[in-house]
């Protein structure tokens, strides 16, 4: 395989480590945005998200010639000393709209934009997730026979993105022009992972369902928890048996808060609706949105109860704010959920995150956020960890009792040793468990 010249338009999580990583393959990328600060950033080596190995897997590649970051799609895609693009991606947002649709603003922006910029033969992938038969609605957008619409939805999980892209479980490829799907999954040839290739329609669907069967199986265990509280059953124990079937696995069966982050929600909302305007009513999925309502309901019933019965005027300490460890992504996060929950019912809250030092304006509204547990914890009614950063594992717990109004932890991440916080002097309060 030879390198291609690849354009990727948008350098969001998933744009800046698509490029990143398909620079590392030998691919020549030049990633496009339409923020002017951003691109300057980029130029300075400055990456704005937190993400393990790709702040390294930039500078490389940048260095070796392989990576570039320009402001707009025409420069990324309009080269003239330089052989035509043979690729382009769009990898642009695509939030729930009105009624939980995707809203596809993003894509039809960019469609329109570089309908007449794109070289003969170019492909163009759908790297955003979208909605079924988004890669027909985008060829005709582009009114070009000469060029051809691939989807080829991502994998990526936050915190371990670089690892994922280049160590895939799979490359699904969707497209209904052969060679497109063809050339488009030469471009992942040295991972050497099983590709799939498929309908568009097929492809863009892929995603939906895999993301939704995993917010189902979260939502099963948080309700599983639940009953395991009721029945006197420890779920970590029910959840490991569980486990050892193959046919099940030990992914995603662990309680929490609930479930977030950038693409559970919006993704769960959507496939409703595409479901809906099937005809269909797919009511797995409605189910577990409810039940991940439920789940942080149940959180704050926890914490009213450990700290005599209401919250009003009551100080409470959040551990962790991001919707989950190893990112600084607060995106519908199930902690700042929770946290919203105690705040309308009059609690005073002081939250800290190792990823989040400072208030964000208009997301962590109404939380004092501390740049210390210590200061989180000083004279709080109860300390709650809501996400499962590792470091709050070996936090010096007996300080935090010497701060703390009352010594009690509710755990929602089933995280800590509850034998190294009764040694501290902490009540310990999880899910699921006695």
């Amino acid at each position: 395989m030879f390198a291609r010249r690849i354009a990727v338009i948008g350098t969001g999580y998933v744009g800046l480590t698509t490029g990143a990583c398909l620079a590392s393959l030998g691919h020549h990328v030049v990633c496009a945005d339409i923020d002017p600060d951003k691109i300057d950033r980029l130029n300075d080596g400055q990456i704005d998200i937190l993400e393990p190995g790709l702040p390294e897997l930039v500078a490389e590649n940048v260095a070796a010639g392989r990576l570039e970051f320009v402001l707009g799609a025409r420069q990324a895609i309009v080269r003239p000393d330089e052989p035509a693009v043979e690729v382009v991606f769009l990898c642009v947002p695509t939030p729930m709209g009105e009624g939980g649709a995707a809203d596809l603003a993003a894509v039809q922006a960019v469609a329109n934009e570089v309908r007449h910029l794109l070289p003969k033969g170019c492909v163009v992938v759908n790297k955003s997730t979208v909605p079924v038969g988004t890669a027909e609605a985008t060829r005709k957008m582009l009114g070009r026979r000469d060029v051809s619409v691939v989807s080829n939805p991502e994998f990526l999980r936050e915190g371990s993105a670089v690892h994922d892209f280049l160590h895939p479980d799979r490359i699904v490829v969707g497209s209904d022009a052969q060679d497109a799907a063809e050339r488009v999954a030469a471009l992942y040839s040295k991972l050497g992972a099983p590709t799939q290739l498929t309908d568009a329609a097929s492809a863009e669907m892929v995603k939906y369902a895999a993301n939704c069967f995993l917010a189902m199986k979260l939502s099963y265990v948080n309700a599983l928890a639940d009953l395991c509280e009721r029945l006197g059953a420890d779920v970590i124990e029910v959840t490991e048996g569980m486990g050892y079937d193959r046919r099940i696995g030990q992914t995603f069966l662990s309680p929490g808060p609930g479930w977030g982050g950038s693409c559970f929600p919006k993704d769960t909302h959507a496939l409703l609706q595409i479901a809906a305007a099937a005809g269909m009513d797919f009511e797995l999925v409605g189910a577990s949105l409810r039940t991940n309502e439920t789940t942080r309901e149940r959180v704050v019933d926890k914490v009213r109860t450990a700290v005599g019965g209401s919250l009003a005027g009551q100080r409470i300490g959040l551990l962790g704010l991001t919707f989950k460890a190893g990112t600084d992504d607060l995106r519908d996060s199930p902690s700042l959920a929770v946290a919203q929950l105690l705040r309308a019912e009059g609690a005073e809250l002081v939250g800290y995150d190792p990823a989040c030092p400072h208030d964000v304006p208009g997301v962590t509204d109404g939380i004092t956020v501390v740049d210390d547990a210590l200061d989180a914890a000083k004279d709080a009614a109860a300390l709650v960890v809501l996400t499962e950063w590792p470091q709050f594992r070996t936090l010096d717990w007996t300080a935090l009792g010497g701060v703390v109004g009352a010594p009690v932890v509710i755990d929602t991440r089933n995280l800590l040793d509850p034998d190294v916080l009764r040694r501290a002097g902490f009540a310990w309060i999880g899910l699921g468990r006695s």
